[in-house]
C-alpha cells in the first residue's frame, strides 16, 4: 500500500518541477570568456524552445528617487545561458528584474545587487513576473546589505 503513495508523489514532485525557471550564477559559471565582466549570468531550466523571450531591468533608488534601466540579456555560447552586464549607475541601491516566457509558462527573478555584486542569499525566483510590490519590498531591503 506503501508504494503506490511514493509513486503518486514522485509523479506530483516530476511535474511541479517541470516548470520553467531561472537559476543565476558567477560569469564564471558560462565558461565562456565574453561573459566574464558580465554582473552576472543565469540560466533558463524548463523550455525546449530554443530562444525563450526574455527581458531583464534594473530597477533602483538613487538619492531617494526611484529609476529603471532597461538591459540587454545576451546570450552565451551554450543553450539557455545568458548575462546580464551592468548598465545602470554605480550609486544608489539596485535589483534586477528577470521576465520570462516559454509558450504558456512564465518566470520571474529579483536579483539583489550590493556593492560586491549580486546578492545569490537574497534573490528570489516566482513562477510568474515579479509584481511592482515585491520589486520595491527587495529595493527596501537593500539597505541591509551595504
Amino acid at each position: 500500500m506503501l508504494r503506490p503513495g511514493i509513486a503518486i508523489l514522485a509523479i506530483a514532485t516530476t511535474a511541479l518541477g517541470a516548470g520553467f525557471t531561472f537559476t543565476i550564477g558567477s560569469p564564471v559559471a558560462s565558461q565562456d570568456f565574453h561573459f566574464k565582466a558580465a554582473a552576472f549570468v543565469f540560466r533558463t531550466e524548463g523550455c525546449d524552445q530554443p530562444a525563450p523571450q526574455i527581458t531583464a531591468a534594473a530597477e533602483g533608488l538613487v538619492n531617494g528617487e526611484r529609476r529603471s534601466v532597461a538591459l540587454k540579456v545576451l546570450p552565451a555560447g551554450k543553450p539557455g545561458v545568458y548575462g546580464v552586464f551592468q548598465t545602470w549607475p554605480a550609486e544608489g541601491q539596485w535589483v534586477v528584474v528577470l521576465k520570462g516566457a516559454c509558450r504558456s509558462m512564465n518566470a520571474g527573478a529579483i536579483i539583489p545587487i550590493g556593492p560586491k555584486g549580486f546578492i545569490r542569499e537574497s534573490s528570489k525566483f516566482f513562477p510568474r513576473p515579479a509584481t511592482d510590490s515585491e520589486i520595491d519590498q527587495s529595493l527596501k531591503g537593500q539597505g541591509s546589505h551595504k
